[in-house]
């Protein structure tokens, strides 16, 4: 185990504040094919320890921000890519350096990264279709050296009757023999805008979890779950409850406290939270503050419009909070116009409203985030990408308490362990997080996972890694870890 301490602020109760940062300008533009993505990966593609950031940018070029330290930000070298949508970081090849995944309009690519923030066009034997894909999600399968991988797909822009009732198929992509990729249509498809491989039960067993947009697919489409164990689409007499909403966004971690991952969907109008039970997931009271249906402030009191989600414990008590992108579609009359992001500062289960306060309340037509910690000082930043408008970062410069940052490292093709388990134990009970890659909206990260303590000063950490094997219970203090195996 690698460690790094922190240079933290005193532990204390206090509001959550965070500061503006300047960045090179980029914005997500273009025309209806772009009225969704927007996505953003954060990711280390040099070594320095600074989350470094990629932004999709429909009609304009994909961006690559490089973290200099100190919140400063430059332009980095990328190929000229548009018509991108979303983009996922991986490390698709296992030679420890991660690759890119950017879904496209009109057919996805994948590049490969040499360690150094630089990326280059690779066939890694991923077909690039032809759709207007605007989902992701990877796992790896036992055995395997090569990640799963799992396209959703949006309205199918050659049928004749479309866009209404004309959503694409999804595709599932298993490594196979000399380095190509066995492809299985996932159909019928419903206009997926969020996917996410998770053990959603700990049975050991990854599902695929498509978060659908019923705007298009209008009638007779749901929420699905694909069994990779069985080869199909999960069903009522399965235990799987699929709602209909106009799905956007999937962010998933156990905020209950029993081990079990719950969810945030976003949509139009209620952004649906799922909490994990007896009876499986199960839709949240409403009185614990966290369907931010409307907009909070700004005065337009038509539903509000929710994107990519983040759970992160942003004051680090020890609660995950909760971060809401928001952002009209472009003209829809019928929801919000004037819709500023949400940031629900948890406290004990029930969710307060702080975006103002803190200075995230953004306006502009939010879509893909990452809230991650980007001055390596223990807090964690947020960026948003915006649909017509700059991106935007800011720092958190909270008065909060302790945190662990935890990487995990192993041998094999799944370097970065996802799929497993991390535990950190306080004298205020247990945390648990999956470290999982996809979700979001058309982006995400992947690792370290993050956890506040509190006040403590030391913490009991255990992984469960992704075939099953658990570690010993480890006493470590507040910083940045590398546990490897």
């Amino acid at each position: 185990m690698r460690w790094i301490a922190f240079l933290l602020a005193t532990p204390a109760i206090a509001d959550v504040a965070f500061e503006p940062v300047a960045v090179p300008e980029h914005i997500y533009s273009g025309g209806w094919e772009h009225f969704v993505g927007g996505g953003m990966a954060a990711i280390d593609c040099d070594g320095d320890d600074l989350p470094d950031l990629l932004a999709a940018g429909g009609a304009a070029p994909m961006t690559l921000l490089r973290n200099r330290g100190g919140m400063r930000f430059e332009r980095g070298p990328l190929p000229r890519i548009t018509g991108g949508t979303g983009v996922y970081a991986l490390d698709i090849d296992g030679d420890g350096a991660s690759d890119l995944v950017v879904l496209r309009v009109g057919g996805n690519l994948t590049l490969r990264g040499d360690g150094a923030c630089g990326f280059a066009p690779h066939d890694f034997g991923v077909p690039g279709g032809s759709a207007w894909t605007t989902a992701f999600s990877a796992t790896w399968e036992a055995g395997q050296d090569r990640p799963t991988l799992a396209f959703g797909n949006y309205v199918d822009r050659d049928d004749p009757e479309g866009p209404f009732g004309a959503c694409d198929d999804n595709w599932l992509l298993r490594p196979g023999p000399e380095g190509a990729y066995v492809e299985t249509v996932l159909t019928p498809g419903f206009c997926a805008l969020s996917i996410l491989f998770s053990d959603e039960d700990r049975d050991g067993e990854t599902t695929l979890r498509l978060s659908n947009d019923r705007h298009y697919y209008v009638r007779g489409g749901a929420e699905q779950m694909w069994s990779l164990r069985e080869g199909r689409f999960l069903t009522a007499a399965d235990g799987f409850d699929a709602p209909s909403i106009w799905g956007m966004g999937i962010a998933s971690r156990d905020i209950t406290g029993d081990g079990l991952p719950d969810l945030m969907l976003t949509s139009m109008g209620d952004q649906l939270t799922l909490l994990s039970g007896p009876d499986g997931l199960t839709p949240a009271p409403f009185d614990i503050g966290s369907y931010a249906q409307r907009p909070h402030a700004g005065g337009d009191g038509r539903p509000s419009t929710g994107w990519h989600a983040a759970w992160g414990d942003v004051d680090n008590d020890g609660d995950a909070d909760l971060f809401i992108a928001k952002g009209n579609v472009d003209q829809m009359p019928d929801m919000a116009m004037a819709d500023p992001n949400n940031l629900l500062r948890n406290d004990g289960g029930r969710f307060v409203e702080v975006s103002v306060a803190a200075g995230v309340a953004s306006a502009h037509r939010g879509r893909g985030a990452a809230l991650v910690d980007l001055d390596g000082d223990g807090r964690l930043d947020l960026a948003v990408v915006n649909r017509r408008a700059p991106l935007e970062v800011w720092r958190n410069v909270s008065t909060a308490g302790n945190a662990l940052s935890v990487t995990l490292e192993q041998s094999g093709g799944n370097r970065a362990a996802v799929g497993a388990w991390v535990e950190v134990r306080t004298p205020e009970g247990v945390q648990m997080q999956e470290l999982t890659l996809g979700g979001g909206h058309a982006g995400g990260a992947v690792g370290p996972l993050h956890f506040g303590i509190g006040a403590a000063s030391t913490a009991d950490l255990r992984v469960t890694w992704p075939d099953g094997t658990a570690g010993e219970w480890e006493r470590v203090a507040p910083g940045r870890l590398t546990v490897t195996r």
